[in-house]
């Protein structure tokens, strides 16, 4: 539908074209903007999965993303900026996580921050990725 929010990706000649995401992103008002939680590497029973595997767990994560989105009537094409967090101090690790983060917004690079930090809250957690996003259409429950 034209009327619904657009989600407008911002680059900058000021700035390295070189890096995998916008710059900014941008919606026309109105807008309802949907701030999600950090989607966790939690399976339907609340159990943390891929125990010590970073890519296993950022596959999760990026899967309970989209069912968050999903719930509040958005999708991640429709993602304004990521936060993502990597319990490691390892460049390998964050790399690891980014790809698959990446992997699954594709050609839609949404500004991002990724961030290696010491823990995380769940039991043998590694990886958390929460959004701001653009929800479409009505109301939803």
């Amino acid at each position: 539908m034209p009327d619904e929010p657009q989600v407008r990706l911002l680059r900058s000649d000021r700035l390295s074209p070189g890096v995998p995401y916008a710059y900014a992103a941008t919606t026309e008002a109105p807008a309802r903007l949907v701030f999600t939680a950090g989607a966790c590497p939690l399976d339907d029973d609340g159990s943390t999965v891929a125990v010590g595997d970073v890519v296993g767990q950022a596959e999760q994560v990026m899967t309970n993303l989209r069912a968050a989105l999903r719930a509040a009537g958005a999708g991640l094409d429709d993602v304004l900026m990521t936060h993502v967090y990597v319990a490691s101090s390892s460049r390998d690790d964050l790399d690891a996580a980014w790809d698959v983060v990446r992997g699954h917004l594709r050609e839609h690079d949404a500004p991002s921050t990724l961030l290696g930090v010491t823990v995380l809250g769940w039991p043998d957690q590694l990886v958390e990725v929460e959004a701001v996003a653009v929800a479409r259409g009505g109301r939803t429950g």
